[in-house]
């Protein structure tokens, strides 16, 4: 269903000469269709997501260094493209809800201290998936153990 949303958007954003929304779904169906051709299966919605999730963290990254180099116009056009892509992934957790995921996890595995960081990430990342990325994950884990 997702994919399908992806390509009607797509459409529209072609009708509209929305260059930007255009070029951040294309980008987002091309990465899309190389897992499915690399692994010869149709992604259901749950993997999709993550794929968008990825996409936006690699957007999230590169701003950094569009605005160590002045970069003013990309970093609006990066945003942008954040805030499209940002409308296909869940409803984001604030802290304290992700706060309250990983004491839980932390219970659930027993950790007692930052040793225990690898086996918290892992599960909490898999209750939160898309919902979290994983620096808000990794921070809120970091304090709880510390």
């Amino acid at each position: 269903m997702l994919k399908e949303q992806l390509l009607e958007d797509l459409k529209n954003a072609m009708k509209e000469k929305d260059e930007i929304r255009k070029n951040a779904v294309q980008m987002v169906r091309a990465a899309i269709l190389q897992v499915e051709k690399d692994n010869g299966i149709s992604l259901q919605d749950d993997k999709i997501i993550e794929i968008i999730a990825k996409e936006v963290k690699k957007r999230k990254d590169s701003i950094e260094d569009y605005k160590k180099g002045e970069r003013q116009d990309l970093v609006s056009q990066i945003e942008t493209e954040i805030e499209i892509l940002s409308k296909y992934l869940p409803k984001q957790l604030s802290k304290e809800e992700i706060k309250k995921i990983v004491e839980e996890v932390i219970k659930e595995v027993e950790a007692t201290s930052i040793k225990d960081m690898g086996k918290v990430m892992k599960v909490a990342k898999e209750k939160i998936g898309a919902s979290a990325d994983g620096k808000s994950i990794n921070e809120v884990v970091k304090e709880l153990l510390s």
